[in-house]
């Protein structure tokens, strides 16, 4: 019994609590202005950055910045959001100056979570992903407009600043590297061949490639004393064929300058073989040269090998370098600056206080319908004849007076104490 099934039902519950109604209604009315009132604006600003790939092909001219733009941008990022950064960009821009309440680290993690960074992913070429990043968005969401669009601003201009101080410390730490390898690596020849140097006085071995030269000037040795052999047996065969039955001064003349070649073809063979005598000493009795000979030998071809591979790699770092000085690789430019927003994104206060007002105004009639549930009788005969299927004969209203004076409630008063002096006097006389 008692729930609402019709408009005329819900009319004289209307009436019967409208002051519950009334209360509620206003009491939530007055709440929403305060809680509309108290609210702050959130405005939100957005600055969009495009990563444009090297001018150069890399084929052509490669960069020694190394990794893909998603991951150097999220070491970017990871700096951006770093502590000090943070107190940085609030010590600039005074940023939750009004929240005095607030510690140091709480308006970071404020500030932290009022500003994001998210990048869209290039097209891929191919089923390969590359971790292309083609756009960066930069928003920051601040309570005034101005400090939302310097905010997102400072942000993508650190963004700007930090990859392209990355690239370029990349490039010289790399070219740095190559060129202090070249250094040592010569640093290193010039000390072996000191070294060789040294040997070669120590061993008597002035002449480049010493024991080359030995084996050679052996080798010269050999073909000369072979020519000197095949004068002497000349010499000795002209000397018998000499015609003896001329004139004996003439024989005796030829003999002698015969003998005087022979003697001089003898004395240079044995010049030679004592030449050729130290110098087959000499090679057979230093095996030690031999293989120092060769060690410093291996040991020079591995330090110019060495050498040219780490000048090539310098030749590539210097091509690096001079692309980021000359901004011809990959850079970040601002296709959309950050702008003041006009209108905030949160709701508006007068959107907020309406909203309360019909929330309090549907509270008021639930607690009104929980009261008509809570005391559930019959009110008119329409509900009678609903509730029990029985029409009644005649309704009689409430005749409560809409207003009583004072004399008229002080009259019933005496006519009410009246009544209870005579019910008291009467069960004094039965008892």
């Amino acid at each position: 019994m008692g729930p609402i099934y019709t408009i005329q039902d819900f009319l004289d519950m209307t009436r019967r609590r409208i002051g519950i109604i009334a209360f509620v209604v206003i009491a939530g009315c007055i709440a929403s202005l305060y809680w509309a009132m108290s609210h702050v604006h959130v405005y939100q600003s957005s600055e969009v950055i495009q990563v444009e790939q090297p001018k150069i092909n890399d084929e052509l001219a490669r960069s020694t910045v190394e990794g893909s733009s998603a991951r150097r941008l999220q070491l970017i990022q990871q700096q951006l959001m770093a502590r000090g950064n943070l107190q940085e960009m609030i010590d600039k821009f005074d940023i939750y100056d009004n929240l005095t309440a607030l510690k140091p680290s709480e308006k970071i993690d404020l500030l932290r979570r009022s500003v994001t960074i998210n990048g869209v992913a290039a097209a891929r070429e191919g089923f390969a992903d590359d971790g292309t990043i083609s756009v960066l968005t930069i928003t920051a969401q601040m309570e005034q407009a101005q400090l939302a669009r310097d905010v997102a601003h400072e942000f993508a201009e650190r963004t700007r600043s930090l990859m392209a101080a990355q690239r370029r410390e990349q490039t010289e730490t790399t070219l740095a590297f190559f060129q202090n390898q070249e250094e040592v690596v010569l640093d290193n020849i010039a000390q072996l061949e000191a070294e060789l140097e040294t040997y070669r006085r120590e061993n008597d071995l002035t002449l480049e490639g010493g024991m080359e030269f030995r084996l050679s000037e052996l080798a010269q040795l050999n073909e000369a004393m072979l020519g000197i052999d095949r004068d002497i047996i000349a010499t000795q065969l002209a000397r018998t064929q000499i015609d003896r039955t001329g004139r004996a001064a003439t024989v005796e003349r030829a003999e002698r300058e015969l003998d005087a070649s022979l003697r001089t073809l003898t004395e240079q063979r044995t010049l030679l073989d004592q030449r050729r005598n130290a110098l087959q000493e000499a090679i057979q009795g230093s095996p030690e040269i031999q293989r120092a000979l060769t060690d410093f030998d291996r040991r020079m071809e591995q330090l110019r090998a060495q050498l040219e591979v780490i000048a090539t790699r310098r030749n590539e770092a210097e091509v690096g370098f001079n692309l980021e000085v000359g901004a011809q690789g990959e850079r970040l430019t601002t296709i959309e600056e950050a702008q003041v927003p006009d209108y905030p994104i949160t709701m508006s206060k007068k959107k907020r206080a309406i909203m309360g007002a019909g929330a309090s105004t549907i509270l008021a009639f639930i607690l009104a319908w929980l009261l008509e549930l809570r005391r559930p009788v019959i009110r008119s005969a329409r509900q009678m004849e609903r509730e029990t299927g029985v029409i009644p004969v005649v309704s009689i209203p409430e005749l409560a007076p809409k207003f009583q004076s004072s004399k008229w409630r002080t009259a019933r008063e005496k006519r009410r104490q009246a009544g209870k002096a005579g019910r008291a006097a009467r069960m004094a006389r039965h008892s």
